[in-house]
């Protein structure tokens, strides 16, 4: 599948109120640590891809801010993916030196045996990334796109950073299957929300 944009970003277009409102519903939750799916179809904490605390929010406001955006990235990237449901979405806090690798939101593949119609025989299409943190906040944590290309030699050579997303408020949205990773923490602690929304297999 050849793209012409690997991801769409929209520049501090969530409002400080909202992007604290975010956050305050957050923390009304106890945050646990992150984790990650292992080849034993065992969900892991503490793994060495991943070090984060996140909670998940099922908020209608907050579907109500980000959906605009998710429409207009898909219609105006040229992706034009079909989906119908979006996941609760992940509050996510990384603190000093924690970090997420390089991972794909789409690893799980079709879900299967969901329980919930919402999901089954679906798979993940369309992230989304919301910054709520003001930059001065914390230093790192960095969101990084890696783009195969045999013509380069090193995997820094075939790494795009987002560097739209790092203003609070903005948003980045990119599909499923775009291999990325958040960067260590060096100072402070960055605040992000994540929406994955799911689909049928492509045709």
């Amino acid at each position: 599948m050849n793209l012409n944009h690997i991801y769409w970003a929209f520049t501090s277009v969530i409002s400080d109120e909202d992007c604290k409102e975010i956050i305050k519903i957050a923390k009304r939750q106890k945050l646990e640590k992150g984790k990650v799916f292992e080849t034993n179809f065992d969900w892991k904490a503490g793994n060495k891809l991943r070090n984060s605390e996140v909670c998940f929010l099922d908020n209608p406001f907050i579907f109500s801010l980000l959906h605009p955006y998710l429409n207009t990235a898909n219609r105006s990237a040229g992706w034009n993916f079909q989906y119908d449901y979006s996941e609760s979405c992940q509050f996510t806090s990384y603190k000093h030196n924690q970090h997420y690798g390089w991972h794909q939101d789409c690893m799980l593949g079709q879900f299967t045996d969901h329980s919930s119609p919402n999901f089954r025989g679906k798979i993940r299409k369309i992230s989304m990334v919301l910054s709520l943190s003001d930059p001065k906040a914390y230093k790192g944590g960095g969101l990084e796109f890696y783009i195969p290309n045999p013509e380069k030699k090193s995997i820094k050579e075939q790494t795009v950073r987002c560097h739209e997303i790092e203003k609070k408020g903005s948003i980045v949205v990119f599909p499923s299957f775009m291999w990325h990773r958040v960067l260590p923490i060096t100072k402070g602690t960055r605040y992000s929300l994540v929406m994955w929304t799911l689909g049928h297999n492509y045709k």
